[in-house]
């Protein structure tokens, strides 16, 4: 008997069908991956499954009883554990990592009733001690980074003595490092009878550790792959068509340049070095997180400072003070955590698809303050026609729609001006296969525009970009590739 056993499940969401009689079965000790394009249906059944939503049919069981948790403690309780790809829940501003560890214990009572910040700080080292992590036990949760949310969430979970873990993207913000060390821990619980949902659009991740893949499209069955996986067929499954050519033809035909970089040092002591975009150029930096790459972004859109060097924007000095002076002078930034940076929080005012995209530009569209919902409404309609967003209408929530199409969406908002100069910080965090080569066409179409790519993953990078640069200690390098060759680059950013 399956431990877990999901069977004929339907999702409705208004005329929405996100699940359409999708089934599921893992085994104890089975690492099994979850695979489909953005939409079709995987965070629908994770949330089933962990108590955040409910299905309209179908049966669940887990160890042999019926399973239908009414709220993610009830999950945990019962031995489901997740870990979602947003970590915006996992801590609170103000607490600290080893609260942020522990913050399960205080809200179920698991704590005793006086505590000292030297008995929370022992229990939480046991917790990054079971996972395998090192974290600055003492830093305040709002200035950690992606990838150590990430970490704190992951070591959490894991403490919460789950039988079956789920795992939505663990990897989209850990370097190779760190990703090779979860592989290592997930391989071991696997041994130790824990059964494990592995949703990754990472073919590096799923060859790694999954016994099998299932794949879903339009919240259907559409395929089941057993190790080892033949991935390319497991992607054509999942997007419906063949995956063709991944990489577009690089370009030398560039316009002038656009933005110039000389001598520039991102930190006082590291190595200065010179860089030239072009117009209609793509370059793409990656290297290991904690390299420089989302610094230098941070520097060029005003957040940050480089420690010297100059900066020349369209011919001109450039040395932007705040984020409003660059977009002022045509530089736009989508940052790398999109829930942070980049979306209205979930129930406040402005957190369509058509606030989203317009929010920037108010001042320069409605000068006079008067708004006028015309021309937001309009300019998301094209958006969603040109970036292929599935959505139910611009007014729609931008937590309504799948992590690939929210990251379209914020792409969208700086295509409606396109400006001279746009940086994306690891822009296919959570993006499947195909909205990836849809964002990657879009990026690509413009010719009087230059574009600089940060992301952790090499073969990202030999995908989108003309030129990549390997970042190291803070200083950037050439990477010399060729066709047939993108996977040398994972050896020049480890």
């Amino acid at each position: 008997m399956p431990l877990l056993s999901a069977l004929n499940i339907d999702r409705t969401f208004g005329s929405t069908c996100a699940l359409a009689g999708a089934s599921l079965h893992i085994d104890r000790g089975e690492i099994v991956a979850l695979m489909g394009a953005n939409g079709a249906g995987k965070s629908t059944l994770v949330k089933i499954l962990s108590g955040v939503d409910r299905a309209d049919k179908g049966t669940i069981t887990f160890k042999g009883e019926t399973f239908a948790p009414r709220m993610p403690s009830e999950a945990t309780r019962k031995g489901v554990v997740t870990v979602h790809q947003s970590t915006d829940v996992v801590g609170i501003p103000g607490l600290t990592v080893a609260d942020a560890l522990l913050l399960n214990r205080y809200v179920d009572g698991g704590c005793p009733f006086f505590i000292s910040a030297r008995s929370v700080r022992h229990a939480a080292r046991q917790v990054l001690d079971e996972a395998g992590f090192d974290l600055p036990l003492d830093r305040d949760f709002a200035d950690l980074g992606a990838a150590e949310r990430q970490l704190v969430a992951i070591a959490r979970a894991l403490s919460d003595k789950a039988e079956l873990l789920i795992l939505d993207e663990p990897t989209a913000s850990l370097s190779s490092q760190e990703s090779k060390r979860l592989y290592e821990i997930l391989l071991d619980l696997k041994a130790r009878g824990l059964a494990i949902l592995y949703i990754s659009h990472r073919t590096a991740d799923l060859a790694a550790i999954a016994d099998r893949v299932e794949v879903l499209r339009g919240g259907r069955n559409a395929g089941s792959f057993v190790r080892p996986v033949d991935f390319d067929q497991a992607i054509e499954t999942m997007i419906g068509r063949t995956l063709g050519a991944a990489r577009p033809e690089r370009r030398t035909d560039f316009g002038k340049a656009v933005l110039e970089l000389e001598a520039a040092r991102i930190l006082p002591d590291s190595l200065p070095f010179d860089l030239t975009l072009h117009a209609g150029e793509v370059i793409a930096i990656t290297g290991v997180l904690g390299a420089g790459k989302s610094r230098l972004l941070s520097a060029l859109f005003g957040a940050g400072r480089l420690a010297g060097g100059g900066m020349r924007l369209d011919g001109r000095a450039y040395d932007p003070q705040n984020p409003a002076e660059a977009i002022a002078r045509g530089v736009a930034l989508a940052a790398e955590d999109r829930h942070r940076s980049s979306l209205i929080p979930k129930g406040w005012p402005g957190e369509s698809i058509e606030a989203t995209i317009s929010l920037p530009h108010l001042p320069k569209w409605y000068p006079w303050n008067l708004l006028l919902s015309g021309r937001e409404r309009n300019e998301a309609l094209r958006a969603i026609d040109r970036l292929g967003i599935k959505a139910a209408g611009p007014d729609a929530s931008i937590w309504s729609l799948s992590g690939g199409n929210q990251q379209k969406t914020v792409l969208a908002r700086w295509e409606v001006e396109p400006g001279l100069l746009l940086l994306l910080d690891e822009p296919f965090q959570g993006v499947d296969v195909g909205a990836r080569q849809d964002i990657i066409a879009t990026i690509r179409s413009h010719r009087a525009r230059a574009t600089l790519i940060a992301t952790s993953d090499p073969e990202e990078a030999y995908e989108v970009a003309d030129r990549v640069f390997v970042i190291d200690h803070h200083t950037l390098r050439p990477a010399k590739i060729g066709a047939g060759h993108s996977s040398s680059l994972e050896s020049l950013s480890t």
